[in-house]
């Protein structure tokens, strides 16, 4: 069963420093065997409100493959330098069988 990790980055604080961030992370979540399945775009609230900049949603394909990516020592360094420039909630779902 695949598994989401799902970033709700509410502030980009140092866009270049996030876009150092975007390249390292890309390369191990690809290592990983996961993909993008949204990565920013046009979004439109429809119920409640939100107060975000972008959504990041990749699929890997299974619980233990995400979390052996965020856990990893090659993702270690994009994590340690996501903290600088983005202000964001991430988040693991099990995604539906």
């Amino acid at each position: 069963m695949p598994a989401y990790i799902i970033s709700e980055v509410s502030e980009v604080v140092d866009a270049a420093a996030m876009e150092r961030y975007r390249a390292l992370a890309e390369v191990t979540i690809k290592q990983y065997g996961g993909r993008y399945v949204v990565r920013g775009g046009v979004w439109e609230g429809l119920e409640g409100e939100w107060a975000l900049e972008r959504t990041i949603v990749v699929e890997f394909p299974s619980w233990e493959q995400a979390k052996a990516w965020y856990r990893s020592p090659e993702y270690a360094p994009a994590r340690e330098l996501s903290r600088v420039p983005l202000k964001r909630k991430m988040l693991m779902v099990e995604g539906a069988p």
